[in-house]
């Protein structure tokens, strides 16, 4: 009897072995999720006697296209030890052991509901953007598995029931699969969810074409072909799994891995400073920045090596009022607070050379200002004491777009992000400010006033970095070592010899 044809590449493995119990494998085309799916539901049927997967696409004859016909289908990958090992009867797939794995679709949101009296001990979705959030919260409310326990190994019992998905960027469940999975967290962080967003272990996978080898040997043009898309937003989102890309953004010219960096450390002696943007019911928004003084060599968050230049502004550090879970619904703390929460994120040892913040929180209506309040705030510790600190702001620079004797703010960001004449970014952010690398790259252009940004769109983080790119951040130069010279004559000199021992020099 034939071998069944099971292998995986290491990122494939990864997805499969993982502990998470919600996962999102995928991001470039090419990164070879199907096939994962599918070998992972013929191994978890074959382990476990009486599990039943559960592995959707939203189009009929793309599950049949995608996952049944074909040599690398279901039907080609059973062929050896059908019927014993397997049948595939209609629409399921039947193991020997009483597992089964049902192939489904939902082309209209309604069509979740023929599904709502299952128990999916695994869902298996396959192109999760062609889903709505509706269909996919609906999917996962079915996910449990009850009285399955003593068949599940041992070593797996805490890893079912669960879900793998698998996408590309774009289409309808952009936006909500980039928020659910992507957003707040880097590439493999295991997320414990709260209940009211499924309780599960979520977890992104990134997977680029490189992942999957096998794709460039049967298909050696497969990369050629996904270049010549033709359009800049569709080669990055499917060539390179970029979940940043929105066709008519503002900031078109984002890139994740030119922008977003593993956190390294900062030297003491760089010029740093912070901006911000006042929100109550809204975010509040505060950016801690460093100016490099040298060019250095730093990776981004997928871990490849490249170079920022002297000046690049980088921000390291971010406090985002945001509630957990609820976009665009700030917070309500007062003054107080947000300057006393600002205190205790800054180490007392830091030394910030200046601060800016949103004009409107300078106004003085009957009574002191936001920013007054704030400095208050920070002077006084949770428990009463004195900080011995203090955070004064001068007004921000609110240009927006040019207009008589003001150059446009949002160029600033722009032009910074575009990098300088080799291309080498003039901004970046660390991989831990989430919120600024979520909100920023979602933005659009206002329909009125296309030279601005969309303010219905969550540019509280975009404001706060409009600020601090309009503050005029300088660079330090590298204090220079001190020498010290050893007043003791070199060898062989004369009493009347100035040829002195340096050290250090």
């Amino acid at each position: 009897m034939a071998d069944l044809n099971l292998n995986l590449h290491p990122k494939q493995n990864f997805a499969l072995d993982t502990e998470a119990t919600e996962v999102l494998y995928g991001g470039a085309a090419g990164g070879g999720k199907s096939h994962l799916m599918r070998v992972a539901a013929i191994i978890w049927c074959s382990m476990i006697p009486g599990l039943q997967v559960y592995m959707f696409r939203r189009i009929r004859d793309d599950l049949t296209k995608n996952h049944v016909e074909g040599p690398k289908g279901y039907r080609g990958m059973l062929m050896p030890w059908t019927p014993s090992f397997a049948r595939l009867v209609g629409d399921e797939i039947r193991f020997w052991n009483g597992s089964k794995i049902f192939l489904c679709h939902c082309k209209d949101e309604d069509d979740v509901y023929k599904y709502f009296g299952a128990e999916i001990h695994v869902l298996l979705i396959d192109e999760l953007t062609h889903f709505t959030e509706k269909m996919y919260r609906l999917l996962r409310s079915r996910v449990r598995m009850v009285g399955m326990s003593d068949k599940i190994p041992a070593a797996w019992r805490d890893r079912f029931p669960r879900i793998l998905c698998g996408s590309n960027p774009g289409n309808i469940g952009h936006h909500f699969v980039k928020k659910f999975f992507v957003d707040g967290a880097a590439s493999y962080d295991i997320r414990q969810m709260d209940k009211a967003e499924g309780g599960m272990k979520r977890q992104f996978i990134r997977a680029v074409l490189e992942d999957n080898p096998s794709m460039s040997e049967e298909d050696p043009d497969y990369e050629m072909k996904l270049e010549g898309l033709g359009s800049d937003a569709l080669v990055k989102a499917l060539r390179w799994g970029d979940w940043d890309v929105v066709e008519g953004a503002y900031f078109d010219k984002w890139n994740r891995g030119k922008h977003v960096v593993r956190p390294f450390e900062l030297d003491k002696h760089l010029v740093r400073f912070m901006s911000g943007d006042w929100g109550s019911a809204k975010p509040f928004s505060f950016g801690w920045w460093a100016v490099l003084s040298d060019a250095i060599k730093v990776e981004n968050d997928a871990g490849v090596p490249f170079w920022l230049p002297r000046g690049c502004m980088v921000r390291y550090r971010e406090w985002y009022g945001c509630k957990p879970g609820q976009e665009d619904v700030g917070l309500k703390l007062d003054a107080e607070e947000v300057g006393r929460g600002l205190v205790e994120r800054e180490p007392a040892t830091e030394k910030i050379d200046y601060r800016v913040l949103d004009p409107a929180a300078f106004t003085e209506d009957g009574g002191r200002s936001i920013e007054q309040r704030m400095n208050m705030g920070s002077k006084i510790a949770k428990d009463g004491r004195p900080t011995n600190r203090a955070m004064i702001f001068r007004k921000a620079d609110n240009a927006r777009v040019a207009s008589r004797g003001h150059l446009s703010g949002w160029d600033q960001v722009r032009g910074r992000l575009n990098g300088d004449h080799e291309g080498r970014p003039m901004m970046v952010f660390f991989s831990s400010c989430l919120d600024s690398i979520r909100t920023i790259p979602a933005l659009m252009h206002d329909k009125n006033r296309p030279e601005d940004v969309d303010t219905n769109g969550e540019d509280h983080a975009a404001d706060d970095v409009r600020y601090g790119a309009n503050s005029r951040p300088w660079a330090r130069d590298k204090p220079q070592q001190k020498k010290q010279t050893d007043r003791s004559y070199t060898s062989g000199a004369k009493d009347d010899d100035d040829s002195w021992r340096t050290v250090g020099g």
